[in-house]
């Protein structure tokens, strides 16, 4: 998700500095990156001046104090997890001039109680990315409690400059596209345990059936089954017994299968 908000924010125009702890992540991300632009610019999708400028427009940093220190936006995407998303937060706040937006793309949680640990809580806000984010259309923005209409106006601003579309939703937990999905996924993992299809068949019913463009166990390996398993698991705590997560996905990221990343989920998945 990091690696397709920086591209995606960088041919837009936008200077951008992507930051991870790991030097190996950071070196394996450019490369990435570069991998899409040229690929982009051979298929005609980016006009050279494009090209050129979003290669100059990424810089690429672990040190979290030179990345963020003169941002004007920062958008986080880690692991769901509210403790890392808190303390990454903590530290920008220190860091970042007064004026600094916070975003944090997150499809669960709460951006209220991300800000609150802020001394800017109205300029905190949610942006939900999809992926992957340089081809998919939407950007969920979601006001936590403090929230500004002005800190709204900037980043449904920022979406349009991206080329996206913003759907506006008031906080509460799985938003709108999390909550929907996670109880479909789930539906269909729970379908697949009982026996009731293969995974190719549950996907192919919603694909041509309902029409969804992925498969739900198909998208469950994309976004990763230890990151669906943790989106499960906080929706169970927040809105109760229907968002229990599926026996077949808690042994699925016991085993280590955690879908396309590892090599295997439902599907597996070669180099290729």
């Amino acid at each position: 998700m990091g690696k397709g908000i920086a591209y995606t924010g960088a041919v837009s125009g936008y200077k951008v500095y992507l930051n991870d702890i790991n030097d190996e992540v950071l070196e394996s991300s450019q490369n990435d990156i570069n991998m899409m632009l040229d690929s982009s610019f051979r298929k005609g999708f980016l006009k050279e001046d494009q090209y050129e400028t979003a290669k100059m427009n990424l810089f690429y940093q672990s040190n979290l104090k030179v990345a963020s220190k003169n941002a004007d936006l920062v958008i986080e995407a880690v692991l769901e997890r509210m403790d890392l998303k808190i303390d990454i937060f903590k530290r920008l706040d220190k860091i970042c001039g007064k004026d600094t937006i916070f975003a944090t793309n997150t499809s669960t949680m709460s951006p209220t109680e991300i800000g609150a640990q802020t001394s800017r809580p109205d300029k905190v806000v949610a942006m939900h990315f999809f992926n992957p984010v340089h081809k998919m259309k939407l950007i969920e923005i979601i006001r936590g409690l403090e929230t500004t209409d002005e800190t709204v106006a900037i980043i449904k601003e920022f979406t349009i400059k991206m080329k996206k579309e913003a759907v506006e939703v008031n906080e509460f937990p799985g938003f709108v596209t999390s909550r929907m999905n996670c109880l479909i996924g789930n539906e269909a993992m729970n379908m697949l345990m009982e026996g009731v299809a293969s995974a190719e068949d549950i996907d192919k019913a919603m694909n041509l059936g309902l029409n969804h463009p992925m498969g739900p166990l198909e998208l469950a390996d994309l976004v990763g089954l230890d990151t669906r398993l943790r989106n499960m698991e906080y929706l169970y705590k927040t809105l109760g017994e229907k968002y229990r997560p599926c026996p077949l996905l808690v042994k699925y990221v016991k085993a280590g299968r955690f879908g396309k990343k590892s090599g295997r989920g439902f599907y597996e998945y070669t180099e290729d």
